[in-house]
């Protein structure tokens, strides 16, 4: 079974061959293959990625030693 990346809910509808709208948060989901894109419904009915959102490149775990002067 298919849960959304946003808010973990079972409530997907096919809309497409490869389309998915979930009735949780409202966003649509495209899967080709291993890769899923996801995307929120505008008003006007276009459509905006998420990916940067959900699949962004991880947050550096290190940061730059802070040098205290004396």
């Amino acid at each position: 079974m298919m849960r959304c990346p946003n808010c973990n809910s079972k409530d997907i509808g096919k809309i497409g061959s490869h389309q998915f709208y979930c009735w949780g948060c409202f966003i649509e989901l495209t899967v080709n293959g291993e890769k899923m894109s996801v995307f929120q419904v505008e008003e006007d009915g276009t459509l905006s990625s998420l990916d940067d959102l959900f699949f962004g490149e991880e947050m550096p775990q290190e940061f730059p030693s802070v040098q205290v002067s004396p």
